[in-house]
């Protein structure tokens, strides 16, 4: 089974997963966590970790793909939380920056930092992390049937 908690996808993954006929046996929910509240609320983000490291962060990210999996059913999570533009950015996390967290089963844990070029539309960065967070599903998938 498989949870999602998205930030800057809004929803997107979840939806990507649930077009296919058929997901309800392999999907169990998705959390649309855009506000910090939102992520403290459904996701058990603690507000010192948004606090000191803002909710772009592997910190949250982390925090995030977690909660999803402790609030699911899931085997599998995968949490996005970025700046998706096109305002919203700065030197330290511009446009396109969106940090990927994948849980699996023994709670192995990873964090993935993606770089998206700043001049894309913000439907074109949202498109490139729902399918950057499909791959690395399908991937994480994969190496569990080996």
């Amino acid at each position: 089974m498989i949870a999602t908690a998205e930030s800057c996808t809004g929803g997107l993954i979840a939806g990507a997963i649930t077009d296919i006929s058929g997901s309800s046996t392999v999907f169990d929910r998705g959390f649309v966590t855009y506000s910090n509240e939102a992520k403290q609320d459904m996701l058990d983000v603690k507000a010192a970790t948004l606090e000191a490291f803002g909710a772009v962060s592997p910190q949250v990210a982390t925090e995030m793909v977690l909660g999803a999996r402790r609030r699911s059913r899931a085997d599998f999570a995968v949490s996005v939380t970025g700046v998706a533009g096109p305002g919203g950015g700065s030197e330290q996390k511009p446009v396109g920056l969106v940090w990927m967290g994948l849980s699996g089963p023994g709670d192995l844990t990873g964090v993935v930092e993606l770089r998206w070029d700043p001049s894309w539309s913000r439907d074109i960065i949202r498109a490139a992390t729902v399918r950057a967070a499909l791959e690395a599903l399908v991937a994480r998938l994969d190496e569990r049937s080996v």
